[in-house]
């Protein structure tokens, strides 16, 4: 655990730390890598918050530990989205925003980045997120 000294900023990094590692473990990508599942995780969480309306993107943001909130907030102009897309150009952005090789397709980057966060998101607020996404997206996102 980093110790910064204030008892919500320790947690918080603590948060993100497992959360990135979680996705390192489920590519078998050493801490070395840590540059790369945070990448995902920022694609991710970009293009999602984008296809959502700022009122679903705001009660899904405020679920995320305080760190990942930021990451998630970074550079959002709500009164952009949402972002019409269909799957096949949400994996294409998703990508673009990713730049680093990886196993498997940008599906499947995606399907781990969100798996990942599943477990740090509440059961409810995860079922809202299926419940407003399109149907040629929500099947990435994990039950």
């Amino acid at each position: 655990m980093v110790a910064t000294g204030f008892p919500a900023f320790d947690t918080t990094v603590d948060k993100t730390n497992r959360l990135l590692k979680e996705i390192e473990d489920a590519y078998g990508w050493p801490k070395e890598r840590r540059k790369q599942s945070y990448a995902a995780l920022r694609a991710v969480l970009h293009h999602l918050r984008d296809r959502l309306t700022v009122d679903e993107a705001v009660q899904f943001g405020a679920q995320l530990p305080m760190l990942v909130r930021g990451i998630y907030y970074e550079g959002w102009r709500p009164a952009e989205t949402p972002v019409k897309m269909h799957s096949e150009e949400f994996f294409q952005r998703i990508r673009h925003d990713f730049p680093y090789a990886i196993q498997g397709d940008t599906e499947q980057l995606v399907h781990t980045v969100l798996e990942a966060l599943q477990r740090h998101i509440s059961a409810g607020e995860w079922d809202d997120l299926r419940g407003r996404m399109p149907a040629d997206l929500v099947t990435v996102i994990p039950a």
